[in-house]
Parts: structure tokens; sequence; C-alpha cells
């Protein structure tokens, strides 16, 4: 089937991704640390895949995930959620013994953002291959990869047999980094993020994460490095900016940010992602695919909850309708 994307179409196979589930749970005081004891709120579904997946369902109502939860109602929570908005929960496996990852967030008065995390030693950190992953996989037509998926321990067995499969049944890959500079050091890290960067059709990096993969400080340079390993398409996140994209061919297409009163901006940069892989596995032109994933970022900042604002393209496209964009 012809397309203008450089993904591929939607009716080759669900969209599928990889990682960990969570719960989060937000501190109501705003400061620093977490003490003396806080009142919070939450459990909310979280997880930057399961974020992810969430948004694009409601784009195509054609997604999966593999994931390991806990026995526990932390782990039922996220099930229910994902289930209720049509993404594929039959590779996602349940830990009896481990609990369901977890993330305690406290917001300070810059904005910035303090976290207790619980996910290597959690059943999120517990990823493997069984006769379910391997179903889910073998259907799929497209595959995100999150970058925190490089650092997990036992995860990459899977990411790699899931992109070698999915690329020979002529799907394609999309990539956010989501990199810290620490991670670059480690020999076992660049050597999968370089490969991995090799098997990118669609890269999705927020802020100055295109430098910190390409080891350079100028924009331009980092995408011209991007693309002199095989990926064909840069989607640069920016935040209360907007977004700009980059293909091979030297074309370069923005989109102004909207102008909304940020309540929690967890998982805006998921939602951004979910709504753009989707709009674009659909065969939508690539400016409204633009148009469509800020809308998604955007409004989903506007709900207490990581995973609240996810939201259908008729969501999407009142928002357009009644927001006001940044000049």
């Amino acid at each position: 089937m012809p397309t203008n994307s450089t993904l591929a179409p939607n009716e080759l196979g669900p969209t599928i991704t990889i990682g960990e589930i969570l719960v989060e749970i937000m501190a109501s005081e705003i400061g620093e640390g977490f003490a003396p004891p806080l009142t919070f709120k939450g459990p909310f579904p979280s997880g930057a895949p399961a974020i992810f997946i969430d948004q694009c369902a409601k784009i195509t109502k054609n997604t999966g995930i593999i994931a390991t939860i806990g026995q526990d109602a932390f782990g039922q929570l996220n099930i229910e959620r994902l289930e209720k908005d049509g993404v594929d929960i039959s590779a996602i496996s349940i830990d009896p013994y481990l609990p369901t990852g977890s993330a305690f967030i406290r917001y300070q008065e810059n904005g910035e953002r303090d976290f207790v995390f619980n996910i290597v030693a959690s059943a999120a950190g517990k990823i493997t291959r069984n006769d379910n992953t391997d179903a889910l996989i073998s259907r799929a037509g497209h595959i995100h990869i999150m970058g925190t998926l490089l650092a997990m321990p036992g995860a990459w067995d899977i990411v790699e047999y899931a992109v070698n499969t999915i690329k020979k049944r002529g799907g394609s890959v999309s990539f956010d980094p989501n990199i810290r500079k620490e991670l670059k050091s480690d020999a076992t890290f660049t050597h999968r993020l370089n490969y991995l960067l090799t098997q990118t059709d669609l890269l999705l990096p927020s802020g100055e994460e295109i430098l910190t993969i390409t080891d350079t400080t100028d924009i331009q340079v980092a995408i011209k490095k991007v693309f002199s390993v095989g990926v064909k398409e840069v989607v640069l996140k920016q935040g209360d900016k907007g977004a700009v994209s980059y293909d091979y061919y030297g074309n370069i297409t923005s989109c102004e940010a909207f102008e909304v009163k940020e309540i929690d901006p967890t998982g805006a940069g998921d939602c951004f992602g979910g709504a753009y892989v989707g709009c674009r596995r659909l065969d939508l032109p690539l400016e409204d695919s633009l148009l469509l994933a800020n809308a998604a970022g955007a409004r989903n900042v506007q709900f207490l909850g990581p995973m609240e604002g996810t939201a259908s393209l008729k969501e999407l496209q009142m928002f357009i309708k009644n927001t006001p964009r940044r000049i």
C-alpha cells in the first residue's frame, strides 16, 4: 500500500512497545525531597511505554505492549486501564513474587521534580520472551523503543529479536532516546544504542537528547549524523516551543505549541510520540500529524496523572479547535 510516511502502514500489524509499567504516586505538597511525611495523590497508571501505547491505541485501535507487572492491585490498575483503552495486553506477564513498579514524585517550586523509582527491583524490570511475546511480535507492523530499555537487565534480547523480526516483515521502528549522559560511558549501552540507530526509521528526541546520543553540540550536525547511519526522519520535541520534523531529503516542517495551563507535565512527550506514530501509520499528512501530536502533549499536561489526558482523534481535533497556539 503506498504511503507518504516513513512508517509501515497500520494494516501491516499493530504498533507494539516493550518496557516498564508502573504506578505513579504524587506528593500534594510542593517542595524538595520526601520528608517530613507528606500527603499523596494516586496511584495513577504510568510508565513511559505504557503512556505511549495507550495514546497510540486511541489513534489506531491497533496496539500491544510487552511488559511485566506484579500480582497486585497496582498491576491490575494498569491492566484494566490499558485494556479499556484498546491495548492488546496478551503479552503482559504477571510475576507472582515481585511487586508492580512504582514512581513517587514531588514537584519543587521551580517546576523541577524529585523522584523515587522502583523499576529494576520490581516486576517492571523483569521482561523475558515467552510464547505470548513471540506471538505479538510475529504480527506487529511497528515497534517503538524507549532508551531506558537499553539499560534494563535481561530486556535487550527481546528488543533485538523484536526489531529484527518486525523489520524482516517490512515493519518499521521508532526510537525515543530518553538517555542520560551518564549512560553513554557504558560500552555495552553505547553498542546497543548504535545498533538501534541503524534500525530506526523515526527518531523522537526531546530537547538536547539528540546532542547526547551523537556527542555533538550542534543540532544540524547531530541530525546529519543520525541520517548517515540510517535514520529516515527526526522529530525534535521542544515542549512549549512546539516540534520540528527533519527528513532524510532535507525537508523541514515546524509546528507551534499550544497555550495551556500546565498541571502535570509527566507523560507529555510520550503522548506526543504515541499520537505522532499513530497518525503517521494511518498515513495522515505530516503537517496534520505534527499538529495532532502537539495537541496530544499539550492536552495531557492539563490532567493530574501521566495517562489521564490521553485522547482520541476526535478529542484532539476538538482541543485544536478550542485552544490558542503559542506565537
